[in-house]
């Protein structure tokens, strides 16, 4: 007996796709509507402790593009090595999104996912932002605010990827 089109799965659409981005170099563009608080990507990439990120990037120097999430106290997701299309999300002072944390309901620090997750409703053909919340240790000097360097042109931009110290 023949399937009809009603038994088969249904098909995730995809909402979203990596091109050119006037904000800097590869962004992210709806290609259908994304609702309000619409879970949109996952934020994929090796996980990785922090020490190995370290080792691996300690001696690298900064250049102000990173595909390094802080997952949690103990992990990393490195999209350098499997990243999703999420990698090219660009950081905005005026975001449309925001990165969203799951943690394992069963305490798994290694379980813990991040998701990208729509904060207003966002069109078709516009580009999807979240602020990166970058956190350095170090003192905010003039240098590092250049490297860390804001191109969002919104009209509360900082001029500046880096937050601001507590």
């Amino acid at each position: 007996m023949a399937k009809s089109s009603k038994d088969k799965p249904e098909k995730k659409s995809r909402k979203v796709e990596a091109r050119q981005s006037e904000i800097h170099g590869n962004g992210v563009f709806a290609i259908a509507a994304i609702g309000k608080g619409e879970r949109i990507i996952r934020y994929k990439g090796a996980l990785r402790t922090h020490d190995q990120v370290d080792e691996d990037y300690g001696d690298v120097d900064e250049n102000g593009h990173t595909f390094l999430f802080t997952l949690n106290d103990d992990y990393v997701i490195d999209a350098n090595i499997k990243g999703s299309v999420a990698r090219w999300i660009n950081h905005s002072c005026d975001p449309n999104c925001e990165a969203v944390v799951e943690e394992d309901d069963k305490g798994r620090p290694h379980k813990d996912k991040v998701f990208i997750e729509a904060m207003r409703s966002i069109e078709p053909g516009e580009e999807l932002t979240y602020n990166y919340g970058i956190v350095l240790d170090e003192r905010h000097t003039p240098r590092l605010k250049k490297l860390w360097g804001c191109r969002c042109g919104a009209s509360n931009c900082t001029g500046t990827m880096l937050q601001p110290k507590r």
